[in-house]
């Protein structure tokens, strides 16, 4: 009879708990390996100029990395740390190993599933794949694709139909199947982690004020932490506030890196509900969840549209691309002190609110008059809690090329500072406020007239 080994390759799954994928691969497999690869394309800046993956998010995945080599070693394995092309590695590891079952995610992305297709062209390997990072299978949501049409369909539908059946999280199993034996034979993950942060000229304690640690370990504690206290009850209250730690639930950099499940939060929401207070606060943690669910399966719908100009609409928007201006913006450095204070913060923690977050991204698109997937790129490179159906969907939400029937969101930036900041607490510790520099050094009167070529 074949022996069965299984590579299980990490990707926005960074947990050993609540991870349904690696509980039925270790009903089956007779030897197992584990892997996870940074992709070398994510430190070039070849989307739309920027890096798709920056140091403050890079450094928060290898701590996850770094936690999770921890929990296997403890279980005799070792985590294969890589840096290369995806298809090419897992190939090649594939084949090193002997490998004949490759066990990874489902993905919602358009390139990660395209990688997955061409390791099926290019092995003998057999995939075998679950949901990772979602409530609910595919199955059971897009073969009703009219309620994605919009949200309020398909928070209905789901209410409705669905979120009663939201599995309870998994435990982990005691055992793991023994070690592929040449598996041992690679570089530590702590050494392969101490040359990337050598090369990218990184280390634990850069230039940064990120309140979050990777990994699981640090997710759990925060989980526990939130629910423990009062927070939850006055989320609806507090979650627009631009700072503060406990005033959003600050889970979605550990449900992006994926050391944190959101069927994990659900229940830790009805656990709550159950033995504290059950109110609009706590329906509102929900809520999210089930907004950040509908993207998931809208990106797993729209495709490569997701990243198209003109998204989901008819005619494109009326943008265009300043290089001086959307470099003001990712600096901080425009007319508007809170849109500068939200951009600084950004770039010093890679976390902004959600308010913050559509502030800028209305900013950019309507005041500065910018094509919106450039942000959208700025914030993939700089956000702890990157997320591609999360991230590129708000902002073709933002920009009025996506679902939503009313078209886009243009938030008047005075009446947003007023109301969220109209003591300049949060533009002052942000350094927001500067002296006014015009948007674009050259005024259109300044440029050369043409003239005909006699």
């Amino acid at each position: 009879m074949l022996k069965i080994n299984t590579l299980y390759w990490f990707t926005h799954d960074l947990r050993l708990q609540d991870n349904l994928l690696l509980n039925n691969v270790c009903d089956f497999s007779d030897e197992m390996s584990f892997v996870y690869v940074l992709n070398e394309s994510d430190f070039k800046a070849n989307n739309f100029q920027q890096h798709a993956m920056g140091k403050q998010r890079l450094l928060f995945t290898l701590q996850a990395i770094s936690n999770l080599a921890l929990q296997l070693a403890a279980r005799g394995h070792n985590l294969i740390l890589l840096k290369g092309n995806p298809v090419s590695a897992i190939s090649k590891l594939c084949e090193k190993l002997q490998i004949n079952t490759l066990a990874v995610a489902h993905q919602v992305g358009v390139y990660e599933r395209q990688w997955l297709k061409d390791i099926e062209q290019n092995t003998s390997v057999r995939l075998h794949s679950a949901w990772q990072h979602t409530l609910w299978h595919d199955t059971e949501v897009l073969s009703h694709p009219a309620y994605l049409n919009s949200f309020s369909k398909y928070r209905r539908f789901v209410e409705k139909q669905k979120t009663s059946e939201i599995a309870e999280p998994l435990t982990l199993k005691e055992l793991f199947p023994p070690a592929t034996k040449t598996a041992l034979d690679f570089m530590s993950t702590e050494q392969v982690i101490g040359d990337i942060l050598q090369s990218e000229g990184l280390n634990e304690e850069s230039d940064t004020e990120s309140l979050f640690q990777g990994g699981e370990y640090a997710a759990s504690a925060h989980l526990k932490s939130y629910f423990d206290s009062t927070a939850p009850s006055t989320y609806k209250e507090t979650r627009n506030e631009l700072d503060g730690w406990q005033l959003s639930t600050k889970f979605s950099p550990y449900l992006a890196q994926g050391s944190l499940s959101p069927r994990q939060v659900w229940h830790a929401v009805e656990q709550y509900e159950s033995n504290v207070t059950k109110n609009e606060s706590t329906y509102w943690i929900k809520f999210e969840l089930l907004w950040r669910e509908y993207f998931q399966w809208l990106a797993l719908y729209q495709g490569e549209s997701l990243f198209s100009f003109k998204g989901q609409a008819n005619s494109k928007p009326l943008t265009s691309f300043f290089p001086e201006r959307f470099k003001k913006w990712c600096e901080g450095e425009t007319p508007y002190p809170l849109v500068n204070a939200c951009m600084k913060q950004l770039n010093h923690t890679g976390f902004m609110s959600n308010r913050g977050r559509q502030i800028v991204a209305s900013c950019l698109v309507n005041e500065l008059c910018l094509d919106w997937r450039y942000g959208a790129a700025y914030f993939q490179q700089q956000l702890l809690d990157y997320d591609v159906a999360s991230n590129w969907g708000n902002w073709q939400y933002i920009a009025g090329v996506g679902v939503d029937p009313r078209g886009g969101r243009h938030f008047n930036i005075e009446k947003q500072h007023a109301q969220y900041d109209p003591h300049d607490v949060f533009v002052n510790h942000w350094l927001g406020k500067q002296d006014f520099q015009p948007l674009d050094s050259v005024d259109a009167a300044d440029w050369p007239v043409a003239t005909r070529a006699q």
